[in-house]
């Protein structure tokens, strides 16, 4: 009996012991997490800038200066890299520094980039730090003005479209224009108006006349961004506002059936029957629908067409087939210089599903239509091959992160054209936009060429 007293003192005694100790382990594995947790909480914040503000370096003097600043209660040692390569994706130069930052620290470096030749470059700075990896983009220019992109202009262009305009021409328009009381405010009334197009189909749009104005009013002719429906514009007091909805946008939606082929690839082995061929004439038929009603008072001598991504390349498609045009606004223009976007597509952004991408990808997935292919047909519409037509002022706005329209292309289309008067507006960290403060100008930049007070 006292045998088994004593062992069963020992392994109670053994149980506590093991219990004590199970319990100290525990209690100190939470206080190593919780101070683990604690030196993890934090941040690391980026300021990445360019010496020059809209990263357009007119000499071969290219520096950036990146500031880091930790809120982490560790240190962050590690490096910051760079890689830098041209607009097609081609490496140029690779760098790195290391970096040592203290808890609660921060550093600042700079780096002075070797010269490089005209054009525009994609720099990813990378971080790799003790407790952040990340990648950043930024694109910058060097000398953009000597960008010259070569022309790849059918010999039978100008015909083509001769022709093209010729046969809209024996189009009856059938114009109808009927007012919507229940859109309509008091400051501004709503007209929805209908037109006969090219394959006389019936396209649509929106005219908005403010219900205070002067005997004339200058028009903004507004064009679509890809399959972008346009509403009627209720914020412009000193114009007169035609938002057209050309075939497949908006209330023209039903004015083409694609059959479930992408919008820009429908018929696009064939220039006569190519969506685009249609398009622009859509564009010209609304300037047909503008000139044949002054009698709504629409100033006609004062036409200003704007248009954003693809509206940006049927505004210089448009001023340069139909000199009615006295002023265009484009931004970020889609399809500009489109031998340059689609080699860079291909390179940089692959699998992309832009309209550019799709083109891409169309031709890597259909055995038998190759580049070449694509192009007989594209060099009708590119709007690079429009640009020297275009002799009114032109006012263009591009981000230089974009990727559906990169600004080596959106550059090289505004180089090309012929008129004097053109001015160009850098968006430095924005992609396929631009800054509010483009259109605060731009709505100046209008004003004064229309003489508005």
């Amino acid at each position: 009996m006292k045998t088994k007293l004593l062992v069963a003192i020992a392994l109670l005694l053994s149980f506590e012991r093991a219990n004590c100790l199970a319990n100290a382990l525990f209690y100190q594995q939470q206080e190593e997490t919780h101070q683990e947790g604690e030196e993890e909480e934090g941040e690391i914040l980026l300021k990445i800038k360019p010496s020059v503000k809209t990263a357009v370096f007119n000499d071969n003097d290219i520096v950036y200066n990146v500031n880091i600043k930790s809120t982490y209660k560790i240190k962050q040692d590690g490096k910051v890299s760079y890689l830098l390569r041209d607009a097609f994706g081609k490496t140029m130069h690779t760098a790195a520094k290391e970096v040592k930052i203290g808890p609660h620290g921060g550093t600042s470096l700079s780096f002075k980039l070797p010269p490089q030749a005209a054009g525009f470059y994609d720099l990813s700075f990378r971080f790799n730090l003790d407790a952040y990896d990340d990648t950043v983009r930024n694109v910058f220019g060097v000398k953009p003005e000597q960008i010259i992109p070569k022309l790849s202009k059918p010999a039978d262009f100008n015909d083509f479209w001769k022709r093209t305009k010729d046969s809209l021409k024996k189009i009856a328009p059938n114009f109808t224009v009927v007012e919507q009381p229940s859109l309509s405010t008091k400051d501004i009334k709503v007209y929805l108006v209908q037109m006969r197009s090219w394959g006389n189909v019936t396209i649509k749009g929106w005219l908005t006349i403010p219900n205070k104005r002067p005997k004339k009013l200058p028009i903004r002719y507004r064009v679509p961004g890809y399959l972008v429906t346009m509403e009627p514009s209720m914020m412009e007091d000193d114009f007169a506002v035609l938002q057209l909805n050309v075939r497949g946008n908006g209330n023209a939606k039903d004015a083409i059936n694609t059959h479930g082929i992408q919008y820009n690839l429908y018929n696009i082995n064939d220039k006569d029957r190519y969506v685009y061929r249609a398009v622009y004439m859509d564009c010209i038929r609304g300037l047909d629908f503008l000139y044949s009603h002054a009698n709504l008072g629409l100033d006609t001598s004062r036409i200003s067409i704007d248009g954003g991504s693809q509206g940006g390349a049927l505004a210089i498609v448009v001023a340069a087939l139909d000199k009615r045009i006295k002023l265009v606004t484009t931004e970020v223009p889609l399809y500009a210089d489109m031998h340059n976007a689609y080699a860079i597509t291909k390179e940089m952004f692959p699998g992309k599903l832009t309209p550019v991408g799709y083109m891409v990808n169309y031709v890597k997935q259909n055995r038998g239509f190759t580049d070449q292919r694509l192009f007989r047909t594209w060099d009708y519409f590119d709007p690079l091959n429009f640009a020297p037509l275009v002799k009114c002022p032109v006012l263009m706005g591009i981000g230089l992160l974009d990727e559906l329209c990169p600004p080596q292309c959106s550059y090289g289309l505004f180089n090309k054209l012929s008129t004097a008067k053109k001015e160009i507006w850098v968006t430095p960290d924005k992609g396929h936009e631009v800054d509010g403060n483009y259109y605060r100008y731009q709505a100046q930049w209008l004003r004064e060429y229309f003489l508005l007070p």
